[in-house]
């Protein structure tokens, strides 16, 4: 319990410096571009428009039934969701790899190593919260305009924030240790991202039994949240009240074990890169 008090006051007392920090690595990642940031938007722009052609158009799906009756088109439900899976994704992909990576620039300083993580993690965050902007203006265009379930919306881009912490906290010690981690999480992250409710939606045909395992799945959560507030005006975090408290305290053993990990193994960094 003292690691994970730790780990919570630097990242409070480190906020500012997380900050500056993602602000100047996105400059470095974008340097040299001629978009820039904007390439932050056009890249998974691109993939929105694949994965739409593909499983929307030329599968044909027409209209998605939220759990409320509300119908919308397979476009716009789709956009809900991916847009929270871009951001899982690259948070932590590059977040696991954070410390292994960026150790060296630190480790003769009295630098805060848990914030390696999270300042990757934020500047990935960015890029989603513009992107979600942005996917909003469409829909206001369409017709779907803004709710009072928008407040919902700021507690799901906070609690995917959170829960790619809380991930990268685990995953990034364990990268420094056995580099074989880093494999590992990518082929786990494809196979969540089609075990997802991200491009389709059969819950209504499965086995309660199989729905039942499907929804332990923290990203099921997350993107029927952001469709909850975006398009279904459903207040979900209520509705499904027992999801919430899963997911809150699956977030919870995370960090945790984490904060654990990560205070034993952080003297001997060093040592294993």
């Amino acid at each position: 319990m003292r690691a994970f008090i730790n780990i919570i006051k630097e990242q409070v007392n480190s906020f500012y410096l997380i900050m500056r920090l993602a602000k100047f690595q996105l400059r470095i990642d974008n340097q040299n571009n001629y978009l820039g940031f904007a390439w932050e938007i056009l890249n998974p722009a691109i993939q929105m428009a694949m994965y739409w052609f593909v499983f929307g158009f030329a599968m044909d799906r027409g209209l998605m039934t939220g759990e409320n009756g509300v119908k919308v088109p397979y476009v716009y439900w789709m956009l809900a969701g991916i847009s929270m899976w871009f951001f899982i994704q690259k948070a932590i992909l590059n977040g696991s790899k954070s410390i292994f990576q960026k150790y060296s620039m630190v480790a003769k300083m009295n630098f805060p190593l848990s914030v390696l993580p999270s300042y990757i993690i934020m500047g990935r965050f960015y890029g989603h919260v513009a992107l979600v902007g942005i996917i909003m203006v469409v829909f206001w265009i369409v017709g779907y305009y803004p709710s009072i379930y928008y407040i919902q919306l700021i507690y799901f881009l906070a609690m995917s924030y959170i829960l790619a912490f809380a991930i990268t906290l685990v995953t990034s010690t364990l990268t420094v240790v056995v580099r074989d981690i880093q494999m590992l999480i990518q082929s786990l992250l494809q196979a969540m991202f089609f075990l997802s409710p991200i491009l389709w939606d059969r819950s209504a045909n499965m086995p309660d039994w199989i729905h039942n395992i499907l929804m332990l799945n923290p990203f099921y959560y997350l993107a029927n949240g952001y469709r909850a507030s975006l398009l279904f005006n459903d207040w979900y975090i209520m509705t499904h009240w027992k999801l919430t408290l899963y997911n809150w305290g699956l977030i919870l053993v995370l960090l945790l074990i984490g904060s654990v990990a990560h205070y034993k193994f952080r003297n001997r960094f060093s040592d294993f890169i």
